[in-house]
């Protein structure tokens, strides 16, 4: 890391961050008036705002009425002949420097997300944040590290040449990270030799290694995803004997191949007995309650996203953090940037968000869950009819509880693109709002009419693991299919166990869970269940102990990024239900149908 400068002030360079925050929120509006005018003032003239008839214009009346509400489909041909080699100002008058592929399991293929170099500026503004905002709540964090797990991906190209690679390895193998100036809050334990290393094995081991060697200068964990830093936690605990050798005998394990990476870790490892005996002394105990404040005594909070279906990991980091903060700093996307945390330390089911009026211009269709019967707005995405893209509305006329998927328009290319999310205002900072993360649209479970979404397939979980906690037993991974093989077809949920207890659970639980699963579903799934018999009993299926690492394995091996792997929700792709499939230890049926009347609850609740 290089020196500080001499002129170097911590306490301003803090105090104009949170200057900025106040200023770009109060003046929200202003703000995003600005930015439309300039992304389509600097655009005026590609192919795509041509063919829409804008002529040059920036005004947002005039943006609206001629400009569709899109998803990627709509512009999938433009993005194909960039991606084949056509360099015309198609989307964006500034140079395509790189494609930003999705992460492939947020509901669907792997997109190409459009960028210019200018935008990697805009992102580690974003990251530049976050800190001066943590350190309100925790002060003294410049004065450790950060053990940071952070990985890349391999890059492919295009045929016309262009990079396209997941956005933490844009980030990562930039100079915004690469040759980053002093600055005490982004001061890693892990060498850039580390996360550069394209091995993920090697990559991990070495983070971990150099992690444990500078275990009390640690004040903070994290990873991008509660599920990676829990694989991290497995990693170790799978590794210790010979993270414990290198560190007792200052040599590296020879599964380290990769010379960049041994000549940097050589250069914090020392021969340390004493931390050799500590990490023996820890590891092996049998139980790894706490691990992380055991083996990292300083750590003050662990930086993870638990918000959507991440949350379902908190008990296990609780477990292993011995109930350390869970920390979301920022909202992000492969398409844009969006926000932060204002209130770091909040509990993870009250995360919110504040978007940044400065990183794209905001528009927000509203979305009614409410209805029961109908969740459409939910479902595969489809052409917004004339009204529907009048009800948009801008960052600063949201309202307090209402829901909205996310519509954005950024510099490189992108204009009134549904994102996928869909969000609740919680509050505001000055005049923008601040939004909770409430699931991505299109991932569903559905047989006939019924359309199950990430959010209620979350909550019924919930409902149905309790009947496992007698037995001290959990679920530690999950995803669900909907198996139409069967007449009629039926939901089948993948549990993977994580058991303490050594008193055997009996067929009846697993059933009760099935039951309670179904209980928890809409109107819509049970009235197919009891009425219309269009739905066949629910289905849980235990797979072996490291069925989803062989999942998470298998997607890395089609070209899925370790940052942003998501273990999803539901499967669909034959290989992967084959995988599940071959792991399967026992199977259990719902003993009987969920209750259903009907009409709606409220009416019912009215009589």
């Amino acid at each position: 890391m290089p020196e500080a400068p001499r002129d170097y002030n911590l306490f301003e360079q803090n105090k104009k961050t949170l200057e900025f925050i106040e200023d770009v929120t109060a003046n929200a509006d202003q703000v995003q008036k600005r930015v439309l005018s300039e992304i389509l003032s600097n655009n005026a003239n590609v192919e795509y705002l041509k063919r829409h008839d804008l002529h040059g214009q920036t005004d947002r009346e005039t943006f609206k009425k001629l400009l569709p509400v899109i998803t990627y489909e709509d512009i999938q041909p433009d993005i194909n002949r960039i991606a084949n080699g056509d360099t015309s100002p198609i989307l964006c008058s500034k140079p395509i420097s790189e494609f930003l592929t999705s992460s492939g399991t947020s509901g669907g293929e792997r997109k190409l997300m459009p960028t210019i170099e200018e935008e990697l500026g805009r992102r580690s503004l974003l990251y530049s944040l976050l800190m001066p905002v943590m350190s309100q709540f925790v002060p003294g964090l410049e004065k450790g590290k950060g053990m940071y797990l952070m990985f890349i991906k391999s890059e492919a190209k295009t045929p016309g040449g262009i990079v396209a690679r997941p956005v933490l390895t844009s980030y990562y193998k930039s100079s915004y990270f690469k040759d980053r100036p002093y600055d005490p809050y982004t001061n890693y334990t892990s060498p850039n030799e580390t996360v550069l290393c394209p091995d993920s094995y090697q990559s991990m081991y070495s983070q971990l290694l150099c992690g444990l060697c500078q275990h009390k200068e640690v004040l903070r964990v994290g990873a991008v995803f509660a599920s990676g830093f829990i694989r991290a936690i497995r990693f170790l605990e799978k590794h210790w004997p010979l993270l414990c050798h290198d560190i007792r005998t200052g040599t590296i394990n020879n599964t380290i191949t990769d010379l960049s990476v041994r000549d940097a870790v050589m250069k914090i490892l020392k021969p340390d007995p004493r931390l050799g005996d500590l990490i023996q002394s820890e590891c092996g105990k049998s139980s790894w309650q706490g691990i992380i404040t055991r083996l990292w005594p300083n750590t003050k909070y662990v930086d993870v996203i638990v918000t959507g279906t991440m949350s379902q990991y908190i008990p296990t980091l609780d477990y292993y953090s011995n109930g350390l903060p869970l920390v979301c700093t920022m909202y992000a996307s492969s398409e844009c940037y969006f926000g932060v945390n204002l209130n770091p330390l909040c509990k993870p089911s009250e995360v919110s968000y504040t978007l940044i009026p400065t990183m794209c211009y905001y528009e927000f269709l509203p979305v009614n869950r409410s209805n029961g019967v109908s969740h459409d707005s939910l479902h595969t995405p489809r052409s917004l009819n004339e009204k529907e893209q009048q009800e948009l509305v801008e960052l600063v006329d949201v309202k307090l509880g209402q829901e909205y998927e996310l519509v954005v328009t950024t510099y490189a290319g992108l204009y009134r693109y549904r994102v996928g999310d869909v969000l609740r205002v919680a509050g505001f900072k000055n005049k923008a709002p601040q939004f909770n993360f409430v699931c991505r649209k299109n991932v569903v479970l559905s047989i006939d009419s019924d359309k199950t979404d990430e959010v209620e397939l979350q909550n019924a979980m919930k409902n149905a693991v309790t009947h496992l906690v007698p037995f001290d037993a959990s679920v530690s991974e999950y995803t669900s299919y909907a198996d139409t093989t069967t007449i009629p077809g039926h939901y089948v949920l993948y549990w993977e166990l994580s058991l303490k207890g050594s008193t055997p659970i009996p067929p009846c639980v697993f059933e009760d869970c099935c039951l309670a699963i179904e209980e928890s579903l809409n109107s819509v799934y049970r009235q197919g269940r009891v009425s219309d018999k269009s739905i066949g009993p629910l289905e849980i299926k235990i797979v072996e102990q490291g069925t989803f690492d062989k999942l998470m394995d298998y997607a890395i091996s089609l070209g899925a990024s370790i940052n942003q792997y998501k273990t999803p929700r539901c499967v669909k792709f034959a290989p992967v239900v084959e995988l599940l499939n071959s792991r399967v230890v026992e199977k259990y049926f719902s003993p009987k149908c969920p209750k259903w009347v009907p009409g709606h609850k409220q009416w019912i609740n009215q009589n």
